[in-house]
């Protein structure tokens, strides 16, 4: 009978620590502790700086001025996904069906990087279409693998040959590629915490322009920057990418200083302590 309960004691213990690291994993998986990495495909790194030649995005800029309101009282713009037409949705479809089958590579870098950011958010869009109502795009699993979540690895793309999911967009194609931090207020994950998706499409010749503007937008607004009770906390962009805004607290300081307002500029340059973090799934609908 002691040895049974020997065994047992042993049994429950090695049980014990099992669930010990599965309710770890599960809680990183969580709070977004394993956000991917950077990990470039060498394959898009092909481009022609000699092609002018652009690419049409009118489909998704007309799509974008119909029924995203950039004008919600709160700053973060509303995506009105229940009022999206059967014809509209159809065009959506139409123009990500045209942007698959581009020859990419043979385009130049400023071109491609628009045409990714265009091609992230339009996918994102039609996502929540085809899952739509729904309360949070976490919850449309649709990822293969018993720790992913949400519809970022599922392979909803067909580009030059080659499958492509959400992640790949952004962690193996825009972040490795372009090495620019402020692809982060670009691509839009239809979130409330999220930057927000931008009120007309990218294109070669705005998109400069676009980014400094999303940049100082987030940064600027509470969701992405805010003082509470005289502690700093931000968004948990700056946690998950903390690699991509100088590796560190510091670093990440410096980058909010670069595009935050007079004001909020005073606050962070006096401010020497850690921050805190947040984020809302909620998404982004009026």
């Amino acid at each position: 009978m002691q040895l049974k309960y020997l065994n047992f004691t042993i049994a429950w213990k090695k049980c014990s620590k099992y669930m010990a690291v599965i309710t770890i994993i599960l809680l990183a998986w969580n709070v977004g502790w394993a956000a991917p990495s950077s990990d470039l495909w060498a394959k898009w790194q092909g481009y022609d700086s000699g092609n002018s030649q652009t690419i049409d995005h009118g489909e998704w800029d007309n799509f974008l001025k119909k029924y995203l309101d950039t004008e919600h009282f709160s700053g973060v713009y509303r995506m009105d996904y229940k009022a999206v037409s059967i014809t509209d949705k159809r065009f959506l479809f139409n123009y990500l069906e045209q942007l698959q089958a581009l020859p990419i590579l043979e385009y130049n870098r400023q071109e491609q990087k628009a045409y990714w950011i265009n091609l992230y958010n339009a996918l994102t869009v039609k996502v929540i279409l085809d899952h739509y109502p729904v309360e949070s795009i976490k919850d449309i699993d649709i990822s293969p693998g018993f720790f992913n979540f949400g519809p970022w690895d599922a392979k909803l793309l067909r580009i030059e040959g080659e499958e492509l999911s959400l992640n790949d967009v952004e962690h193996r194609i825009l972040r490795p590629i372009w090495n620019d931090n402020r692809i982060h207020y670009a691509v839009n994950c239809a979130s409330i915490g999220c930057p927000n998706l931008a009120g007309k499409a990218y294109t070669s010749s705005n998109i400069e322009e676009l980014l400094d503007n999303a940049a100082k937008d987030y940064i600027n607004h509470p969701r992405g920057v805010t003082f509470v009770n005289g502690e700093l906390v931000v968004s948990k962009i700056y946690d998950w990418y903390e690699e991509d805004f100088g590796g560190n607290e510091s670093g990440v300081i410096n980058h909010l200083i670069k595009y935050a307002g007079d004001n909020l500029v005073k606050k962070l340059k006096s401010y020497n302590d850690g921050f805190d973090t947040n984020y809302d799934w909620s998404l982004n609908e009026p």
